[in-house]
């Protein structure tokens, strides 16, 4: 499904090198943004990690967006060590805004927090993360969705919304305030992918609907909707890939190629493993230079699975998005 002239990025074990910049650096859950003439990543790490790049092949390590963790972070999950998920940055307003995510592996004691920069450039006397608090919260046993994987979209209208979610019930989506630092009032949510769940099972397992890592894109008259199926991080035994569906409306209903809708476990097939990758998945797109790009890390079968960025430009066919040849 995939070629193998990647570009290779990360391994899921967080090393930093001495040297300026890489080619083979330490990214997962990656996401992209330009500002002027960089490129910047942000992905799951201690903190977030967070890599620059005037090319998208030479990558220079910055440090992590928190030197700590925030203190509403601790109190919330006790325990917490600081590794945090899955970022995502926009551009609002002359700021950037990262939604992350804080969770426990497997459980769905998760919380949505929101940071906001007026740079990426950290040689900048403006460059300064502050950090909104909490945006969204899980409870196990009184919710059965997960606060993790936030991706922010807006609508034709300019309204903002998040979209975001795990396992349980499947993806979630809601609207967002005007100034994008809380849910707006009254609350809209919508279920817009899910995959089938065991109804015997307890609330506080994740159980076997796989799914993740939504992320929204417009493009022409549709929305489209990217999400992760199945399993990661389980070596030779790998699942992982990407789906999307696509609806003319951000809230959906979301449906696939076949017509089936995602809320009930549709999707079609964007990447997935092959003889190179035991599994790729966690995706996002970003245009540069009127050109569609789909980042996402794949786990390597020729190097003992570890985790590497895989970029790549994305076509368009019959209004679907398809992987360039």
């Amino acid at each position: 499904m995939l070629k193998r002239s990647y570009i290779i990025l990360a391994t899921f074990i967080f090393i930093q090198s001495n040297a300026q910049s890489q080619t083979n650096i330490s990214v997962h859950d990656p996401v992209i943004i330009r500002q002027d003439s960089t490129y910047y990543i942000f992905c799951t790490g201690p903190g977030i990690s967070m890599w620059s790049s005037t090319n998208m092949k030479n990558w220079k390590k910055e440090n992590p967006v928190f030197d700590k963790s925030p203190q509403w972070i601790l109190e919330a999950l006790p325990g917490f060590k600081g590794f945090m998920w899955a970022p995502d940055i926009s551009y609002h307003n002359s700021m950037y805004y990262m939604y992350y995510a804080a969770s426990a592996f497997a459980k769905n004691t998760s919380v949505i927090g929101l940071a906001i920069n007026k740079t990426l450039n950290t040689s900048s006397k403006d460059y300064k993360w502050e950090d909104e608090g909490k945006i969204i919260q899980s409870v196990p046993n009184r919710d059965l969705w997960n606060a993790i994987d936030p991706n922010e979209a807006d609508d034709e209208q300019g309204n903002h919304w998040l979209v975001f979610g795990s396992f349980w019930h499947g993806i979630k989506l809601v609207k967002l305030s005007n100034d994008l630092k809380s849910v707006a009032q009254p609350e809209q949510w919508y279920t817009v992918a899910a995959r089938p769940r065991n109804a015997v099972l307890p609330d506080s397992v994740p159980g076997d609907g796989a799914i993740e890592a939504p992320f929204i894109f417009k493009k022409d008259k549709y929305y489209y909707l990217f999400v992760s199926f199945d399993y990661c991080c389980r070596g030779e035994k790998i699942t992982y890939k990407i789906m999307v569906g696509r609806s003319d409306k951000i809230e959906g209903p979301y449906a696939d190629k076949d017509g089936v809708p995602m809320n009930l476990g549709g999707g079609s097939l964007v990447a997935e493993g092959d003889k190179n990758w035991y599994g790729v998945g966690h995706n996002s797109v970003a245009t540069f230079n009127n050109i569609d790009y789909i980042v996402f890390h794949g786990y390597d079968a020729f190097d003992n699975g570890k985790s590497k960025l895989i970029i790549e430009k994305l076509d368009w066919i019959n209004n679907w998005p398809v992987i360039e040849k």
